[in-house]
């Protein structure tokens, strides 16, 4: 990949094809939160990496409680 100038705040940018995909692995939660969490993601690596927001995919994988552990305990024991 070649470094172009000019990417955002005056930033070089990698050009490239590849869209940014993000996982985040949580605990379920409210919608509402989810949006905003998808809205930052996007916001930091448009602003790192200078790309636009349409290329920045974030997955959101929600395990329930009684499906991970930590500490040797199911989460939904504790």
């Amino acid at each position: 990949m070649e470094p172009s100038p000019g990417g955002r705040n005056g930033r070089r940018t990698q050009r490239s094809s590849v869209m940014p995909i993000v996982t985040v692995q949580q605990g379920p939660r409210d919608v509402t939160l989810k949006r905003d969490l998808v809205r930052r993601v996007t916001d930091a690596f448009v602003e790192a990496y200078g790309v636009p927001a349409e290329t920045v995919q974030v997955w959101i994988h929600e395990v329930p409680a009684d499906s991970w552990g930590a500490a040797g305990k199911l989460t939904a024991d504790k």
